[in-house]
């Protein structure tokens, strides 16, 4: 006797109920070769109908395709409700909200559903009139003083995934967390919304009313920039990838409006391609991202290369290095972190009396390197520990400056409460210029913070899987078995994040601190199938010797990273 693995009434309840022609045709083609016995069909209509997409702090992210557990019209109409029926609960007598976009297969038309449902259901949706990064939904949410914000996007995920990030201003939040992305217990009450909607043909949806942001929002965006990014030297040799998203052309006007004439774009990768095609995933954190823009740059002899991801709200950067095969080092998301940190903190050191001084918060996530609060405190600033995720850590009381390793750089949380990949980007030209003029680099700085503060030197190691279950188990596994000792050194303190505390929320997450005082945490990615480990070593740098610190950090990172694998047991 067959098991059945998917409720057949429940798929052909979603088909009838399906807005798109051709997302319906695809489920009934499914149900076809089912009947006729194709397992392959039938497991994944049950994949498809396992549930609904899981909408939380992260919004929605998912593959796309037809059915409840994709990215689709039906899924994004019924997210829509939800949102448009919570804000208006809160706001009854009307709200705005901006929707922007990116250029990935479905996001204009779940951008213009979106707005729709939204004029619909009692507010006014202001709707990006082209494909835009995601730090501009970010600035016009606070820009236009609007209630809430989407933006539909998968950020660097690979080209079968889209989303749909939800952030909260206006009436709706006020103090630090306006304008930022959800976090508890708001994702909870939009999410009880969205359960709530019987169909989607139950969703009332206009037909117009939206009105359009043009290009008068950018360039208020661009002369933001131009007002944070310090004056001085721009003789400096750029090249500039956008890795197939949409962060080239505006990336372009804010170097170019900032001082920066020299400027060589990766031409493979400059417009907007929603199937990534000469990256194997579209992340200037994975191997091989970055080898194009290490050819054009070896052919132009440039002086730095700056990467952004698909909505451009990440930023990476490469550096001139002779010992490196390729002739290029590409700094790490907590090397860019300080350096962006600490011109931040200066600058705000030179205008701030010094008794404030230690309420302008420098942050970063638990997972990124703990040099960022060495430096506040040797400038004076105030340091803050977050979870992981820009909606947590640009809502810290009181933060200039906010950054994860993950690429992630909030430079003027003033007017982008988000990671801003062009604004940071921008911002680390100009200090790579001023070294340039006095005959230093990016490289000669980060050797300075070692000198001063110990070389911290961080490295992840991530397990991708295929089978979800095994993220829990590896979590499951270190919880169970424990961690005595890593490489050779005890473990003195292990918190299990899930329990909270007094200064942080509880996560799924736990960290190991050694003798040595080496830190490791571990936790599931909030946005891929893959278990992450963050880990950090800080070596001593003798009489200035910070090459052979690098080779000890080195080293350790890689026996740390030798000793975690089995402990984990995936």
């Amino acid at each position: 006797m067959s098991v059945e693995l998917f409720d057949r009434e429940a798929v052909l309840t979603w088909i009838d109920d399906d807005p798109n022609i051709r997302d319906a045709q695809e489920l009934e083609q499914l149900l076809k070769l089912s009947d006729e016995g194709d397992e392959g069909a039938s497991a994944e209509l049950a994949d498809r109908f396992s549930g609904m997409l899981t909408f939380g702090t992260a919004g929605l992210r998912g593959h796309l395709g037809a059915g409840p557990n994709r990215m689709n019209r039906a899924v994004v109409i019924r997210a829509a409700a939800g949102l448009t029926n919570y804000l208006h609960s809160v706001l009854p007598e009307g709200f705005k909200v901006v929707i922007g976009y990116d250029a990935r297969y479905g996001s204009h038309e779940f951008a213009l559903d979106t707005a729709a449902v939204v004029e619909a259901g009692g507010g006014h949706a202001l709707v990006f009139e082209k494909a835009l990064p995601t730090p501009l939904t970010a600035f016009a949410l606070r820009h236009l003083d609007a209630d809430a914000a989407v933006m539909v996007t998968a950020s660097h995920n690979p080209p079968e995934d889209n989303g749909y990030k939800v952030y909260l201003g206006g009436r709706v939040v006020t103090g630090a967390g306006q304008g930022t992305q959800i976090v508890p217990p708001y994702d909870a009450q939009i999410l009880e919304q969205i359960e709530a909607v019987p169909s989607v043909s139950s969703v009332q949806r206009a037909e117009s009313g939206w009105e359009f942001i043009g290009s008068d929002l950018v360039d208020k965006y661009i002369e933001r920039i131009t007002e944070i990014v310090p004056e001085g030297p721009r003789d400096l040799k750029i090249v500039l990838t956008s890795m197939h998203g949409v962060g080239g052309e505006t990336a372009m006007k804010a170097l170019d409006h900032c001082g920066f004439k020299d400027v060589t774009v990766v031409a493979e990768q400059h417009e907007p391609d929603p199937d990534f095609p000469t990256v194997a995933f579209p992340n200037p954190e994975e191997p091989g991202a970055l080898d194009l823009s290490f050819r054009t740059a070896a052919e132009i002899d440039a002086d730095i290369i700056l990467a952004n991801d698909p909505d451009a709200d990440r930023s990476s950067a490469a550096i001139p290095d002779p010992n490196s095969a390729s002739g290029w080092r590409q700094l790490t998301g907590d090397e860019v972190g300080s350096l962006l940190g600490e011109q931040k903190a200066r600058e705000v050191a030179a205008v701030t009396d010094a008794a404030e001084l230690p309420k302008r918060m420098l942050a970063n996530s638990i997972v990124s390197s703990r040099l960022l609060s060495r430096i506040a405190a040797d400038i004076g600033l105030g340091h803050a520990n977050t979870l992981t995720g820009f909606k947590w850590i640009s809502r810290v009381p009181g933060i200039v400056f906010g950054y994860e390793e993950a690429l992630g750089y909030c430079v003027d949380p003033d007017f982008v409460r988000d990671k801003d990949g062009i604004s940071a980007g921008t911002k680390l030209a100009a200090l790579a210029a001023a070294l340039k003029a006095e005959g230093r680099t990016l490289g000669d700085k980060l050797d300075e913070f070692a000198e001063k503060h110990g070389l911290h030197a961080t490295a992840p190691l991530t397990i991708r899987v295929e089978d979800l279950s095994l993220i829990a188990k590896g979590m499951q596994n270190l919880r169970t078995n424990g961690l005595e000792e890593i490489a050779g050194s005890r473990v003195v303190t292990g918190i299990d994040l899930a329990v909270g505390s007094a200064d942080l929320p509880p996560t799924d997450g736990l960290l190991y601190i050694t003798e040595r005082n080496d830190r490791v945490v571990v936790r599931p990615s909030g946005t891929e199938p893959k278990l992450k480990c963050y880990i950090e070593v800080i070596e001593p740098v003798e009489e200035g010797s910070v090459a052979a610190a690098r080779i000890r950090a080195a080293q350790r990172l890689e026996a740390i990273k030798a000793a975690m694998a089995p402990a984990i047991g995936i």
